[in-house]
């Protein structure tokens, strides 16, 4: 099936403006709410495990919230709602977002001549239908040395402080320093296309 999306909404369950302009990209229109969860009270030994939960406990967070008779009833178009997590993995660790510019410091420092893997999930919910379709995608990056005043100037201006791991590979002052990606840059930044249009089109089926 073509994913023709004037036949059914979305809505992104995510705040992640990285998310936002890659959706938007894939040529979906969307509107956005955000979960609101406390995510440390979610907790697993395995990222793709923990990175599951914390997409399905967002989901169910906006569920909770929306009127759902109005998705269910028989003329409704079918709604997409696409809820995300992703950490990264250093050194056998998990990492999520860090909790202040210190933690960010010391995450990033770590990554300076060595790598560190992103693990993501995506969640796709038919709200019409209750189908829920989630699948996760992993990718390694390799660093360069990063250089302590990039380090200083990326905390200073303070998106790496929202991001899991405080890792940004696309931002300007981080990308001069990636060696490679093994995987996708969309899949790094948190919502891998190939995998998000395949549970988009399982969950309408």
């Amino acid at each position: 099936m073509s994913l023709n999306s004037s036949s059914f909404k979305i809505i992104l369950g995510s705040s992640s403006a990285s998310r936002r302009r890659i959706l938007s990209d894939m040529g979906f229109n969307f509107t956005i709410m955000s979960a609101d969860i406390d995510e440390k009270e979610i907790r697993m030994e395995k990222p793709e495990e923990l990175v599951m939960a914390l997409a399905e406990a967002k989901a169910d967070a906006i569920m909770g919230r929306l009127q759902m008779s109005d998705f269910t009833k028989d003329e409704a178009e079918p709604t997409l709602l696409i809820t995300a997590d992703q950490v990264v993995v250093h050194g056998g660790m998990i990492r999520e977002k860090p909790s202040g510019a210190e933690e960010a410091r010391a995450f990033i420092k770590g990554y300076s001549g060595g790598h560190a893997s992103t693990v993501g999930s995506i969640l796709v919910t038919n709200l019409k239908t209750g189908v829920r379709k989630e699948g996760w995608d992993k990718a390694e990056i390799y660093f360069h040395k990063i250089p302590d005043e990039i380090i200083e100037n990326l905390i200073k201006e303070g998106d790496v402080l929202y991001v899991a791991g405080g890792l940004m590979v696309e931002h300007p002052l981080t990308s001069p320093f990636v060696e490679a990606v093994v995987g996708t840059i969309d899949s790094v930044m948190g919502l891998p296309k190939a995998l998000t249009e395949r549970l988009t089109r399982e969950a309408l089926e």
